[in-house]
């Protein structure tokens, strides 16, 4: 008997509670649409633009990093070698264009001579003093003249053409071996190391995921009669499962352009009102920056959306942060 009375003390006390829970919970005014979410940010890969192996992962999961920060090192040995190969290649091909310029200079002096004899055989064979047989050998060698200073000049344009290979041959290398360090692309927190020291990597190997703390959302699920109403930009709040006592500020950053969970087309307005719409609900920036520490991936909460500009929202929604 003493049970069964203990068993109903605890039925009426726990349907008392339930009870204080359902009332004590202040009613959406109309124009407040409630959904639940997760929170969610966006994922970053960081990955080889080349094949090659990983020498060294300066961050730690967890850890958090700045814009262009070095997060892991690739073994550049192979490319250094090939940097300095292209190194001597451009410093052979700037030694074959001082050549080239000194061999210019003396066929241009060849060619001088050339022409100061064969003016000089003209002048003396239009008076009698030398034979055609003269006029016509030094014709000859200021013609050979001038092809050598051709030749001279296209030597030239050879050994500069070598130059700009080999400068931009140096040029590519370095950019493999500035790709070789891996940076940060955005600020944010290091979520997965996916791969270590000494592994062998190929062309678009991940080595680490980050997440943008500065870009985080949570993904809800409206249906149709409230996704209709809403505008990008529409206020938002969020009330976390493991912070009730805080209400966090949002907006409607996306609303999808196809709905979900149902057919992708139908055709009665009862089939029409199960149509749910994915939504974005933005965290402000300025936010996500002073609270950054505490921003946290996979937290559940609920979403509260104003569908209407001139809803006012409820004393429970104000915003309240730690």
């Amino acid at each position: 008997m003493i049970v069964l009375v203990a068993l109903a003390a605890i039925v009426v006390a726990m349907g008392g509670y339930l009870a204080w829970r359902k009332f004590s919970t202040p009613a959406l005014p109309a124009g407040i649409a409630k959904a639940n979410g997760r929170i969610e940010a966006e994922r970053v890969d960081v990955a080889t633009k080349l094949a090659g192996r990983l020498k060294e992962v300066l961050v730690k999961e967890g850890d958090s990093v700045k814009k262009g920060q070095t997060l892991a090192v690739m073994d550049t040995a192979e490319l250094e070698a090939q940097m300095n190969d292209a190194k001597a290649e451009a410093r052979q091909a700037e030694r074959q264009l001082d050549q080239a310029i000194a061999l210019l200079a003396q066929r241009n002096s060849e060619l001088t001579l050339a022409k100061q004899e064969l003016e000089r055989s003209q002048k003396l064979a239009q008076k009698g003093y030398t034979p055609n047989e003269v006029v016509e050998q030094r014709t000859s060698a200021k013609i050979s003249a001038d092809a050598a200073v051709n030749s001279a000049h296209a030597q030239i344009d050879v050994a500069k053409a070598a130059i700009e290979s080999a400068t931009a041959r140096v040029a590519r290398i370095q950019t493999y071996l500035d790709d070789s360090i891996l940076t940060a692309p955005r600020s944010g927190r290091v979520q997965y190391r996916l791969a270590l020291p000494g592994e062998v990597l190929a062309a678009g190997g991940k080595v680490l995921t980050l997440l943008d703390v500065t870009d985080v959302y949570m993904t809800v699920f409206l249906p149709t009669s409230e996704a209709g109403r809403l505008a990008i930009g529409a206020e938002a709040r969020i009330i976390f499962d493991a912070a009730p006592q805080y209400v966090v500020p949002g907006y409607i950053s996306f609303v999808a352009t196809e709905a979900q969970f149902t057919p992708k087309y139908v055709e009665t307005q009862s089939e029409r009102e199960k149509l749910m719409f994915r939504v974005k609900v933005q965290l402000p920036a300025d936010v996500l920056e002073k609270y950054s520490a505490l921003v946290k991936t996979g937290v559940p909460g609920v979403a509260y959306i104003r569908l209407s500009p001139s809803v006012q929202w409820p004393d429970n929604l104000t915003v309240a942060l730690p």
